[in-house]
């Protein structure tokens, strides 16, 4: 639950910044009337974000193991693929993004018509897709289903919140801080989705190395005991671990954590101040 409280909460708060600035760009140049057309392209993402959950979670049903193994493994790796792009991504560029979608909407604005709806759709979509498919690959990997989808629906009506107590002003978050410690966090969770996936697609049959264990800690850290439940809930640790699931998690964490680091420390990092943002200082979100 935890974990996927996290990942609600990161992604949702990135979806609910990113509104917040559309709607101040709007508010800012007297041009409220136009909000319902960014409120409508919401309202398509989220509507497309629940469907694309819909179809993850109900749309193997019917197929064989090796089949269903196969999709959920494959899905798996495309998730950790997009999350890490999106948390190197905003490490890069999350001073700039205030700018760029304040240009946006002026652009939209001057052409009329669904141009708005347009860019709240994509804005807002992309973000809702991915928070979408990778919240279906962490729930997957947990052993049960209810505990992550509360702590991740937790986690996005936290970030709902905070979203417009930042539009009021009543809230001075500190984004730079706030990116940093929970990219580094979704890059340990993305390693343990990435180590899941691998072993789906082992036990689909298109990955060697089922039975090739580095590790087996079962009688040690037992998957039911708090312990257990707590490492696989949070980092998808399992007690039995595969050489190919081990090698897969350290190249990937190794090099994702380097590059981190050097773009939250480099020039393009979010800007390390607290400021709200209100639709009269919206350029301060990033």
């Amino acid at each position: 639950m935890l974990a996927n409280y996290l990942i609600g909460l990161r992604e949702g708060l990135e979806a609910s910044l990113v509104v917040v600035i559309l709607v101040a760009s709007l508010a800012k140049s007297g041009r409220t009337g136009l909000l319902p057309r960014i409120w409508a392209g919401v309202a398509i993402s989220v509507g497309a974000s629940l469907a694309f959950g819909a179809l993850l979670t109900w749309g193997p049903n019917g197929l064989s193991f090796e089949a269903q193994e196969a999709i959920g493994g494959t899905l798996s790796v495309i998730a950790v693929g997009f999350v890490t792009w999106m948390v190197m991504w905003m490490a890069r560029s999350a001073r700039t993004l205030s700018g760029e979608l304040k240009g946006q909407v002026d652009r939209a604005a001057a052409a009329g018509g669904a141009s708005l709806v347009l860019v709240a759709v994509l804005a807002v979509g992309r973000e809702g897709l991915e928070t979408a498919l990778f919240l279906w690959a962490a729930t997957s990997a947990a052993s049960s289903t209810t505990g992550p989808l509360v702590g991740a629906g937790l986690g996005l009506a936290t970030a709902v919140v905070l979203g417009f107590c930042i539009y009021k002003g009543a809230v001075r978050l500190n984004l730079g801080t706030f990116f940093t410690w929970t990219g580094g966090f979704l890059i340990l969770v993305a390693a343990g989705v990435l180590g899941y996936g691998v072993h789906d697609l082992q036990e689909a049959g298109l990955l060697p190395g089922l039975n090739s264990l580095a590790f087996d800690v079962s009688d040690t850290i037992a998957p039911t005991s708090w312990v257990g439940t707590l490492l696989k809930g949070t980092l998808n640790f399992s007690p039995a671990t595969t050489w190919l699931q081990a090698v897969v998690w350290v190249l990937y964490v190794v090099p994702a954590v380097v590059l981190f680091l050097r773009r939250v420390r480099g020039p393009g990092s979010p800007a390390p101040t607290s400021a709200p943002v209100t639709a009269g200082t919206a350029g301060t979100a990033s």
